[in-house]
């Protein structure tokens, strides 16, 4: 039986936390989205939106599925690197998958979402922990096959997905996870 007085608050669940708030916050003032979004046209009047869209979300199932995926993902990640390292993946990966955006997506569209943080995360594993199996739809499929699987999905079929900050986050997230492994080789000589 699962002991579940050991909860522990942590930089995981504060950034679902602050995830979920902002996004009811965004329901109740939906205006918010155009204030805390990344627009590629205006970032330079509004640079804070670089990081603030990671907390904005288009719709229940976006931030349904993009929390979901932060728990597991960063839960994994947060356990093999600890707080600090995986704050660090999460908010580069977030930074370079909207410098992604602001460079190679469309200048008036708002770009809101974790998804590229949360790509850093995938990212990350798949070269840390290549042999790690994920669960999709009852499938037992290895990070890094998961990982192309998805970001072919999007560049291929989804065109109103923001492909360039998932793409931004994961080649973040490959290069983390190649000093992550390094790092951890250098501790066994």
């Amino acid at each position: 039986m699962r002991n579940y007085s050991s909860f522990k608050f942590n930089a995981l669940w504060f950034l679902i936390i602050a995830n979920v708030l902002i996004f009811i916050i965004t329901l109740i003032q939906p205006e918010a989205i155009f204030l805390l979004g990344l627009t590629p046209a205006y970032f330079l009047h509004q640079p804070w939106t670089i990081i603030s869209n990671l907390f904005v979300h288009a719709g229940f199932r976006h931030i349904m599925f993009n929390m979901i995926s932060l728990y597991f993902l960063g839960g994994f990640l947060l356990r093999l690197v600890g707080e600090r390292d995986f704050l660090r993946v999460y908010f580069a990966g977030g930074v370079v998958g909207n410098i992604f955006y602001i460079l190679l997506g469309p200048s008036f569209i708002p770009g809101v979402g974790a998804s590229g943080a949360i790509f850093a995360m995938g990212g990350a594993l798949a070269i840390m922990v290549p042999k790690v199996r994920v669960f999709v739809f009852p499938i037992p499929i290895p990070i890094p096959l998961w990982m192309a699987t998805i970001i072919l999905l999007l560049l291929s079929f989804l065109p109103s997905v923001a492909w360039q900050a998932h793409l931004g986050g994961f080649a973040l997230g490959l290069a983390a996870g190649y000093f992550f492994k390094k790092r951890r080789r250098a501790y066994y000589f």
